[in-house]
């Protein structure tokens, strides 16, 4: 749940981190768009309703062939802040969910700070967005819709980020937000759809799955699937676990450097702001 507190607890925030926090998050960006603009960065095929004074005729002369001028121009950064509400989110106390959404809405507060829009979606099995905007209004929104939002279904990765990049007009900075419990595969097909953005993946996982805290006769169950398990946990089931979650990590980190994407692990017994702090870590040197 996002309280009230939480909300004057950014705006401090805000306040002691705003002056050390690079132009990643704040001035303008290079962007590509139909439109003025004062250099050609490429061209497209002329389509019905294009402007016709962006034709280049020079191309045209050569290859009886309609292209259009494509500028590069200084604009805005549009943030884009995209939460996992699967059902695996919905474990630990505080849920993982409710301690990604506080890390999403942390983010849509620095960029409406500075006047950037941003945008924020969820995902499971299907994909939810909303439109980028400003303003503390577009906030509440958000934050009004993440309080009531119930966790449910599995995480369809690949698909949902093959449907979000439809929605990319200009390079962006995205912000994707989920406990990552599932196919490394998966995950590196999912961020490729996403092109070259300036791409953070912070995974958030409950202290009780990092360092496992049951043992002996258990029935487990499957928080997607509802599937039940009864085992026994040893303290050799616990270290096997614990190294295929660490192998895992690992490789999700591996695969975010192959592409330069920013790749942060948090855990909800971490206070919420030396989470931010650990991942603008970067920013604020």
């Amino acid at each position: 749940m996002i309280t009230t507190e939480f909300l004057s607890s950014l705006d401090k925030f805000n306040l002691i981190v705003h002056k050390r926090v690079t132009s990643k998050y704040t001035g303008k960006r290079e962007s590509l768009y139909k439109g003025k603009g004062s250099t050609v960065k490429d061209h497209r095929i002329y389509a019905w309703g294009d402007d016709f004074r962006a034709i280049d005729w020079r191309i045209y002369a050569r290859t009886d062939d309609l292209y259009i001028k494509v500028y590069e121009e200084e604009r805005n950064l549009t943030v884009h802040v995209i939460v996992d509400r699967s059902a695996s989110m919905n474990y630990g106390k505080p849920s993982k969910f409710d301690y990604a959404a506080m890390l999403g809405v942390g983010f849509a507060y620095l960029a409406l700070k500075d006047n950037e829009k941003f945008q924020f979606a969820t995902f499971s099995d299907k994909l939810d967005f909303f439109q980028p905007r400003r303003g503390l209004a577009h906030l509440a929104a958000m934050t009004e819709y993440l309080n009531k939002t119930k966790t449910k279904g599995v995480s369809q990765f690949t698909d949902t980020m093959r449907q979000y990049k439809k929605i990319l007009s200009t390079k962006s900075m995205i912000v994707i937000i989920s406990d990552f419990l599932y196919d490394v595969n998966d995950i590196k097909e999912g961020l490729l759809q996403l092109g070259d953005n300036n791409i953070k993946v912070i995974q958030v996982l409950a202290a009780g799955e990092r360092h496992l805290d049951i043992e002996g006769d258990v029935k487990l169950e499957d928080s997607e699937t509802h599937g039940l398990l009864r085992t026994f946990i040893s303290p050799r089931t616990k270290s096997d676990y614990e190294n295929k979650l660490e192998h895992h990590i690992a490789a999700i980190g591996r695969e975010c450097a192959a592409m330069k994407a920013d790749f942060h692990v948090v855990t909800t017994d971490t206070p919420i702001f030396d989470s931010f702090y650990q991942i603008l870590s970067k920013e604020m040197h």
